[in-house]
């Protein structure tokens, strides 16, 4: 886990996959003053042990997740799979969320509800990838994850080092289907979503897939009271490649909450 910052406020930092806590930096550069980043490294990522392969690995990542957090109400803000997470935590654990930021949130079930065609253009996307983990290929598999998500070439830019640590996490994304694809936990139903009642803020990348506008869109749309920004020139991993427009939005955010 990275503590990042030294600012009165504390909010819970949640990565995407095949990243760690330390992703968060940029962010915090601009926002430590005010701001305490507790960002924990989800299992299989940066200096957590290796997910066990026989537990819900969603599950897992919550129960984590909430066991770093402050007794009094935190804000959560999280990226990609990170913000599926804060999602689930706010809906379960309301108590426990003073606000969300949900960047680019992965929680599919909600294109395929409102936008199902989308699913049809990142599905041909993700099949590559889904080919590689088939074959046990996980090093190919993490390449073509990266090269879906962030923005072309950047696998070939990257430290052995880094390449090492997403090959070593990829095997998590495949547990994650029931979860972010089928709503195994309900978040949909009637009574979860319009029942939040903390400020809520949804970030995507101008440059996002369709499929992601379609879960920003729908998730604003069932959220009471939340509100959507959209970075301009970004794709999926704006926190990292724009931090100061998300750490902007994010700031507006907690003026609010």
């Amino acid at each position: 886990m990275s503590t990042l910052g030294s600012g009165p406020r504390r909010v819970l930092a949640l990565h995407c996959t095949l990243a760690f806590g330390g992703a968060w930096g940029g962010m915090v550069k601009l926002l430590g003053e005010d701001l305490t980043f507790v960002a924990p490294d989800m299992p299989s990522h940066g200096r957590s042990v290796d997910w066990d392969e026989g537990s819900s690995f969603a599950d897992t990542v919550l129960a984590a997740s909430l066991s770093v957090m402050d007794d009094a109400p935190m804000d959560v803000i999280g990226h990609s799979f990170g913000a599926a997470t804060a999602l689930r935590m706010a809906v379960e654990h309301p108590a426990r969320v003073r606000s969300i930021t949900l960047i680019e949130p992965v929680f599919f079930a909600v294109a395929m509800a409102d936008a199902p065609d989308t699913m049809g253009d990142h599905d041909g996307r993700a099949q590559p990838f889904v080919d590689a983990m088939q074959a046990g290929d996980r090093a190919l598999a993490a390449r073509l994850f990266n090269r879906m998500w962030s923005e072309a070439g950047t696998w070939d830019r990257l430290p052995d080092r880094t390449r090492a640590a997403m090959t070593r996490a990829i095997h998590v994304v495949p547990d994650t289907h029931a979860f972010l694809y089928d709503d195994l936990c309900g978040l949909l139903e009637p009574g979860q979503l319009d029942a939040l009642t903390v400020p809520t803020l949804l970030i995507r990348g101008e440059q996002a897939l369709p499929a992601i506008a379609a879960v920003n869109d729908g998730l604003c749309k069932r959220i009471p009271g939340a509100v959507q920004s959209v970075i301009a020139g970004a794709g999926h991993m704006a926190p990292i490649s724009h931090p100061a427009e998300t750490s902007e939005a994010f700031a507006s955010l907690l003026e609010r909450a």
